[in-house]
């Protein structure tokens, strides 16, 4: 079945009222929503006349919910099974497009049907039997259905990202519209690929009112464009965790569309890459962007290494190649930054031009900050570009491994700012750390005293654009190279992987620039 509508799930705060639920759906619809829920058991009222006015003046089709099981706080203690079935009673009279009822009372309210409203019955899945299975959440619909429910819907306690393929088998092999999503910041890429799979609805929230594990109703209709999306469309995602500060999603989505693939690219919160590559096998999850902590791990998930990365020992990007289903591993983070590098570089020198058959790093002293998957990246191709290669990390042992593998050097983390400020200017400093990094910004891995030391930094933190160790930098002085240039390059080499064509470059840096 085809998904059309976004849905918001509208969920004001425990003392809301009338006037702040129309003020939500307000926004609602000025964010694009098709379809709003009320949840009237959130909301602060003093009579059922309340209520009626509500749902005669909505400014948007929609959802009328009252959870009679739930009591939000000592007030709604109040709130007894007879109020509930009160409002419904009255949302079936008004003929409000959907009532919505748990499983439990599922049968008191539907003898009172006798409108045009269509009936969701719901029930929520807890883990407190194991993670969500086939057998178990097909029997719990099939007991669902017997109530002669329009529309079914699950919302799933997951614990872990593998917990998801049982509800996108339900989606896929349902025989009435189902609504099954998975609860929390691990389930979001079920409501993504709702209408992959067949999702009567996708929920969204208004900006202003964030929920955990639920996509805004503007990432809906400007990023992902669900309305696109069809059986056919290939997944690919960031592994990653944490994953929320990525703008890789606005970036590959909006990619994609400039050049009419038809893909979407998700936001997937990893725990256990080897677990995550076993569950995820179809041919439909196409590609994989890899992130913190998982670029080494990785590798070992892959049935294929291109030579560059597993010289490195990180995988930054994955492909399930289309003849035969084999992952292939690619690092696409060592070009990308050491070009970045040596193109700032270059443009300082532009005047120079004997140095320009040769990397303007060769032969100069390069600290890495950071010996993780995009260290090894970075490390590997200073050391290739002729660099003198010194790394440093707050685990020695992880910066001598490193240091052994590219014929370098590990310094003490407590050793960076002594060693930046006993050696002459020329230096490059290049943090693969994620100091720094939202929402710790006021942090640097470098004191800007020992930053002289340095002709050129570099972070490969993008978010923000301009870190703490940037700024520091810059004020000295010093060439700076922003991560949202690594970013740029390497995800243009990710998008060719991916769809097999070549990237909209000049789209692509537009967006970038607009968006991160």
């Amino acid at each position: 079945m085809a998904m059309k509508k976004c849905l918001l799930v509208c969920t004001p705060l425990e003392a809301a009222t009338m006037s702040e639920m129309v003020a939500s759906m307000d926004k609602a619809k000025a964010e694009g929503a098709d379809l709003v829920e009320l949840r009237i058991d959130s909301m602060s009222f003093s009579h059922i006349s309340e209520v009626e006015s509500l749902i005669k003046h909505r400014t948007l089709p929609a959802i009328v919910s009252f959870r009679l099981n739930t009591s939000r706080t000592p007030s709604k203690s109040e709130c007894s099974k007879r109020t509930g079935l009160q409002v419904l009673k009255l949302a079936l009279e008004l003929d409000v497009e959907f009532v919505e009822v748990e499983f439990e009372v599922a049968f008191d309210i539907l003898r009172y049907k006798c409108s045009n409203s269509q009936i969701i019955v719901s029930s929520h899945v807890t883990n407190n039997c194991g993670k969500p299975s086939i057998d178990r959440l097909g029997y719990l619909i099939a007991c669902m259905h017997s109530t002669g429910a329009d529309i079914i819907k699950l919302s799933v306690n997951v614990d872990y990202i593998t917990d998801l393929p049982p509800i996108f088998q339900m989606l896929t092999h349902c025989h009435v519209p189902l609504i099954a999503t998975a609860v929390g910041s691990r389930g979001v890429m079920s409501q993504l690929l709702g209408p992959k799979f067949g999702g009567f609805l996708v929920y969204g929230t208004v900006e202003s009112q964030p929920i955990p594990g639920l996509p805004t109703l503007v990432s809906l209709k400007q990023v992902y464009q669900l309305e696109r999306i069809n059986a056919y469309t290939k997944v690919f995602g960031l592994v990653s965790n944490p994953v929320g500060h990525s703008k890789s999603p606005i970036l590959q989505n909006l990619a994609f569309r400039n050049v009419g693939y038809n893909g979407i690219y998700v936001p997937m919160l990893v725990d256990d890459v080897i677990e995550f590559f076993k569950t995820y096998t179809c041919v439909d999850f196409a590609g994989f962007s890899v992130g913190i902590p998982h670029k080494e791990a990785a590798v070992r998930c892959c049935d294929e290494v291109h030579p560059l990365a597993k010289s490195i020992g990180a995988v930054n990007t994955i492909v399930r190649r289309p003849t035969d289903g084999k992952l292939v591993g690619y690092n696409t983070d060592c070009e990308a930054s050491i070009t970045a590098i040596e193109d700032a570089l270059r443009e300082k020198q532009a005047g120079n031009r004997g140095t320009r058959h040769k990397s303007p790093i060769a032969g100069k002293t390069f600290v890495l900050v950071g010996a993780g998957g995009a260290g090894r990246a970075i490390a590997f191709g200073a050391k290739d570009r002729g660099a003198r290669v010194v790394i440093t990390n707050r685990n020695y042992e992880r910066a001598k491994a490193l240091a052994v593998a590219v014929s370098g050097e590990a310094l003490p983390y407590e050793h960076l700012e002594s060693f930046c400020a006993e050696n002459g200017n020329g230096m490059i400093l290049a943090n693969a750390s994620s100091v720094g990094m939202q929402p710790d910004t006021d942090r640097s891995p470098v004191s800007k005293v020992a930053l002289r030391a340095y002709e050129l930094v570099f972070d490969a933190v993008y978010t923000p654009r301009n870190t703490r160790l940037l700024k520091d930098a810059g004020e000295i002085g010093a060439i700076v190279v922003s991560g949202v240039e690594m970013f740029i390059r390497q995800a243009l080499v990710q998008f060719r992987l991916f769809t097999g064509g070549p990237a909209p470059e000049d789209f692509v840096r537009k967006l970038v620039q607009q968006q991160v």
